[in-house]
């Protein structure tokens, strides 16, 4: 999958849990849990999402390095296939 897919790709679930967020507008360094308001519940629905679409386990022991829309970026382009 290249770059632009993954990137559209999790703003794609991204809006779904959060339609509040311009994308347009995101600070890409951010964290999107003190940043963004998106809470535990709402990480796990984002991360089980692309971890379904991309048939890629996101073990809990990784999640520190999933912290803003770079973060998460970088480690779907490092872990996805």
């Amino acid at each position: 999958m290249t770059n632009d897919q993954l990137r559209d790709l999790l703003i794609k679930h991204l809006e779904r849990i959060a339609p509040d967020i311009s994308f347009d507008d995101i600070d890409p360094a951010a964290d999107l849990r003190e940043e963004y308001d998106i809470d535990s519940m709402d990480f796990m629905t984002l991360i089980t999402a692309l971890g379904k679409d991309l048939s890629l386990p996101m073990p809990e022991a990784d999640y520190d390095q999933m912290r803003s829309f770079d973060d998460l970026l970088g480690y779907l382009r490092r872990h996805a296939s």
